[in-house]
């Protein structure tokens, strides 16, 4: 119930700011348009000047779009970055550099790391406040698609329990993800590295089995297959985590004297307040490192709050041009029909009726330009997230909100306001020069 008041007193005020936005312009149309209904004589200028219009249209929509795609877009990347980390509550690493280690974990960028020991991985997973402590183990791949040890507990956890098939059974089994161009059934051999450095031949053995796939979840995840931590280990040609006794064990427990190493643990505790006393307790100087993922990505949003600010500062100039393009096109168009405009002068129309006749003119090219550029701008948004989301393998979409349409309701005021001038420098002019032209 909070929840709710909360968001719809956002929505309040967000209404509350666009009406704001919108009051000035709506006030000077209700003045210039009061008593006079100037609609067919600016639809039959529009008829007779179509071109000019059009291309006076395209302009403001062009430049509307290009500020509400950029706007959206990096709402929508902030959103995709936010949701790809949403299941990663805690990381533990040896310590180093936060965001290296979030890149690699969370986004599975490559990159080189110290190990956690077998005695600091039991410490930490052997806690009475941790239900999930997976280790991850880098360094293969098939084709793009990164190969990623972990453990089935964390699998089943990233997809929220929906996979296709079944869980992995023995080392020589794998989960794929969503993206990846493998069936359940389908067999493949891990590269040791990735890209074109990757080593095709690098592990002897028999090749790995999809026989699971795991749902989408909009992370980089979704190119990666998973197999068991074990898995990783052995092609490597190091221990498998667990006693000779029991070599062909899957999974947790495992013996710390067999412990390979791991670059990071992704942490899981049941309660909120679980994860802060983990960070805490396992924040040590020279030998682990505790962090929350979300907090990493909040200092990267400073920073893209900052170029949010460059990219609003270029809308900003864009439109300030615009504006004076669309200033300098109404004085250019009213000097098109200006002998029409002597003209109902000449015949007695009062001069708020002519005020009105260019006012409207401007504001029915000003409101379609700004029309055409919101679905403009919501294309242009689409598009680009689309070859983000390819690029990067996260999920971004970019719908329109409210600070679009509060973009909007300026550029509208502002615009709608300064066609005023036009409107009042035809009024000036005499009338009688006019007509002899």
């Amino acid at each position: 119930m909070i929840a709710f008041w909360d968001s719809l007193s956002a929505l309040s005020q967000d209404l509350l700011m666009t009406v704001l936005l919108l009051l000035p312009s709506l006030l000077a149309g209700g003045l210039v348009l009061r008593g006079f209904a100037p609609w067919p004589l600016v639809r039959a200028i529009l008829r007779r000047f179509r071109v000019a219009s059009i291309l006076f249209v395209l302009l403001i929509a062009i430049s509307v779009g290009m500020g509400i795609g950029l706007l959206a877009q990096e709402r929508g990347l902030r959103h995709g970055t936010a949701q790809a980390a949403d299941k990663f509550d805690l990381v533990i690493s040896a310590p180093g550099s936060e965001m290296t280690v979030m890149m690699s974990a969370v986004f599975l960028q490559p990159s080189d790391m110290p190990l956690l020991d077998g005695a600091t991985y039991a410490e930490i997973a052997g806690h009475e406040s941790v239900s999930i402590a997976a280790p991850l183990a880098f360094g293969d791949s098939f084709g793009s698609a990164p190969v990623i040890g972990t453990t089935a507990e964390f699998a089943r956890y990233l997809a929220e329990d929906r996979i296709e098939g079944r869980m992995w059974e023995t080392a020589q089994e794998a989960l794929a993800g969503a993206l990846v161009p493998l069936e359940i059934g389908g067999g493949f051999a891990p590269a040791h590295g990735h890209g074109d450095a990757a080593e095709d031949n690098a592990h002897a053995g028999e090749p790995l089995t999809i026989v699971g796939k795991l749902a989408s979840t909009g992370t980089p995840w979704d190119r990666a297959i998973l197999v068991p931590v074990e898995t990783v280990w052995s092609v490597h040609g190091l221990a498998n985590g667990h006693a000779p006794d029991r070599s062909d064990q899957i999974g947790p427990p495992f013996d710390p004297a067999y412990f390979p190493g791991t670059p990071a643990v992704v942490v899981r505790s049941e309660a909120l307040w679980a994860n802060y006393a983990l960070r805490s307790e396992f924040t040590r100087d020279r030998e682990t490192m505790a962090f929350f993922p979300g907090a990493v990505l909040a200092q990267l949003y400073r920073v893209l709050g900052d170029i949010r600010q460059i990219m609003s500062l270029m809308a900003l100039v864009t439109q300030v041009l615009v504006a004076a393009a669309v200033l300098l096109g109404l004085f250019i168009l009213s000097r098109l029909f200006h002998r029409q405009l002597a003209l109902l002068r000449a015949l007695g129309a009062p001069a708020r009726f002519v005020f009105a006749v260019v006012w409207s003119f401007g504001a029915v090219l000003l409101l379609a330009g700004t029309v055409l550029g919101l679905g403009t701008g919501s294309l242009a948004a689409s598009v680009l997230s689309r070859i983000v989301t390819a690029r990067t393998d996260i999920l971004v979409t970019a719908p329109l909100g409210w600070s679009e349409i509060h973009f909007l309701a300026g550029f509208i005021s502002v615009t709608l306001l300064l066609s005023l001038l036009p409107a009042a420098v035809v009024l000036r002019q005499p009338v009688v020069p006019s007509l002899r032209g």
